[in-house]
């Protein structure tokens, strides 16, 4: 195992090294030089290779002594559309007229800004970046001077980072954090995003494969808390790994992956997988390595552990793949700060880092069920045949993303009804009530399913309605878009603020927001001030990759707002789901009204 992640990690680093011979630097990308003509500052950006900036990023405004937009009472080149955006390819070229200074301010001193942010055609987008320069109106000459802003490199930096850390949203002020802090601080703190991310709906899937995998382990061998902890650390060190490798290539490419594993390919695939692991528990048949690679692992002294931890390692990386990481501001934060910086050795490491802080639970009950595990007996085949059934419900909730959903609600039934059926074997008063409550759920979900309830929490939903949806006459309403210029249109119609909610049908977080925050009252009283939108992005075409580039969602659920001025609110962004309270907070912080 240490092979292999020392492996992997070099094969991280000889890439990255590679990106970076082919990434510029931001200096290098961009660069700026500001010049005194006789009526005229003109503002030059040279561009790198195959380095672009996108239009509407591009702002020049006086800033002292007040604050004045002047970019639209310039002229501009040309941009030309690409990849869904408008951008400038040839350097940029602009003339401030010493006139338009004096008409917007009476003063003998300006102080210019230019703002900007670009990307590169390998993928790279670039933090958003600006400069400045102070022009100076002598008294006594006509003559103008234009002189740098010149101060105290640590003061500059401290200004800049508090200025923009006020108005970036919570990802990316871990973007920023990952950037500016000390490695050690980045990791510990990275470690608590992943103790936190351990309480969410996350992991709860992959409790009960780590522990049908040291059930079905006690069977062949004694266990106790070391053996168990071992195993459940191989579990997870596979699965940070593979968080990490699909973390750092989606940060490096932009490549939405939990798009890729969740298209319905993919998961018909993962659910019979599980299917097969449950039909194996049953006792059907054994899941065994080809005989060839058996026979050369057996050779060696430990062949018979080492074939074990093999299999181990296989179950926590395929667990990591599909059940996927819920896209939380850490790890959103992590891709964003890989992608525009191209650092895919400290991003790696950070969301290896985080892995194992999701994993401490895992831990937790590998050791504790290899402590607390009784004498090998009957009972395991029992205990094996339940975790069988369990794999099926697996199964079914990776489908449930893709399927019909009451289609869904009749697997459920199955399941449910099949459950009952197999404790009824057993004679025991707890297991025989344990079986006809879950007959009772079994039948309901069934009566559900006949009805076309399309919700498994709520399969009575149209009986106590009288036949008609639970839709309410307050429930809010969103109106899809497609691509960036349905989104620009539905801005410049508002007269509220905007909200775009960034969804799709896998997402189960999406369905969280869907289910609980928008169904809150608070919540559905406050956002009748907002216009809605929604942005499916499903299919993951490229009209939907676009959208997400434009602002750097690494997939749903996110939340972008706009204000009343048609002003993207960057600190209000929300990536990942939030509970009713927690989104309150966040309109009450950002819309006063």
């Amino acid at each position: 195992m240490k092979k292999i992640i020392l492996f992997l990690m070099l094969f991280i680093y000889s890439f990255s090294l590679e990106l970076n011979n082919k990434v510029l630097e931001p200096e290098e990308a961009f660069k700026v030089n500001f010049t005194k003509e006789e009526d005229r500052l003109n503002i030059k950006i040279n561009l790198g290779k195959d380095i672009y900036l996108y239009d509407d990023k591009i702002q020049i405004n006086i800033t002292k002594p007040k604050k004045v937009e002047l970019v639209k009472e310039l002229t501009l080149p040309k941009p030309v559309p690409y990849d869904g955006f408008i951008v400038h390819f040839d350097d940029l070229n602009v003339d401030v007229p010493y006139s338009l200074l004096k008409s917007k301010l009476d003063s003998n001193k300006y102080e210019i800004e230019i703002k900007f942010q670009g990307c590169s055609k390998a993928g790279l987008c670039y933090a958003p970046m600006s400069e400045k320069q102070v022009v100076f109106f002598e008294a006594d000459v006509k003559e103008q001077v234009v002189e740098p802003i010149k101060e105290d490199a640590q003061q500059k930096d401290e200004v800049n980072l508090k200025s923009e850390n006020e108005n970036l949203s919570e990802t990316d002020n871990i973007a920023a954090a990952l950037k500016d802090s000390s490695t050690l601080l980045v990791l510990a703190t990275f470690f608590g995003f992943g103790l936190l991310l351990s309480f969410t709906p996350c992991v709860f899937p992959m409790i009960p494969i780590l522990s049908s995998i040291i059930v079905k382990a006690s069977q062949n061998e004694t266990m106790n808390a070391k053996k168990g902890f071992f195993m459940s650390l191989i579990y997870v060190l596979a699965m940070s790994v593979a968080y990490t490798i699909a973390g750092v290539i989606a940060g490096i490419f932009g490549a939405n992956l939990q798009a890729s594993l969740q298209n319905p390919y993919v998961l018909v695939a993962f659910s019979l997988i599980f299917v097969a692991l449950a039909f194996s528990m049953f006792g059907y048949f054994e899941i065994r390595l080809p005989s060839a690679i058996q026979t050369k692992i057996n050779k060696t002294t430990e062949g018979k552990e080492k074939q074990g931890v093999l299999g181990i390692a296989i179950m926590g990386f395929l667990s990591a793949l599909i059940v996927g990481p819920c896209v939380a501001p850490p790890l959103a934060g992590a891709l964003v700060y890989i992608g525009q910086t191209g650092d895919a050795i400290l991003g790696g490491i950070a969301l290896f880092v985080m892995s194992l802080g999701m994993g401490v639970p895992l831990l937790i009950i590998g050791a504790g069920a290899g402590k607390f595990m009784p004498k090998p007996g009957g009972w395991m085949e029992s205990v094996t045949k339940i975790f069988g059934l369990i794999m099926l419900g697996v199964a079914i909730w990776l489908l449930d993303r893709v399927i019909n959903p009451t289609v869904a609600i009749y697997l459920w039934a199955f399941l449910l009804l099949g459950t009952a059926i197999y404790l009824r074997v057993y004679k025991h008063i707890i297991s025989q009530l344990i079986s006809t409550v879950i007959f009772i759920f079994g039948v309901i979900m069934i009566v559900g399913a006949v009805s076309g309830a399309t919700n498994p929490l709520k399969p009575l939903d149209k009986f106590i309605n009288n036949g008609v949806s639970s839709v309410k006459q307050d429930e809010l309403k969103f109106t899809k878009i497609q691509n960036i210029t349905q989104l620009e249109d539905a801005i410049s119609k508002s007269s509220k603020p905007v909200i775009l909610d960034f969804w799709a049908t896998w997402c189960v977080s999406c369905k969280e927001l869907d289910e609980i925050t928008f169904k809150d009252p608070e919540v559905i009283k406050k956002l009748q001030n907002f216009t809605l939108l929604k942005a499916d992005v499903t299919q993951n075409s490229d009209e939907d990759k676009a959208l997400q580039k434009r602002f750097g969602i690494v997939g749903p659920p996110a939340l972008i707002f706009w204000d009343t001025n048609k002003q993207e609110v960057k600190s209000a962004k929300i990536v990942g789901y939030k509970n009713p309270k927690e989104f309150l907070e966040v309109l009450d912080k950002n819309f006063k009204n």
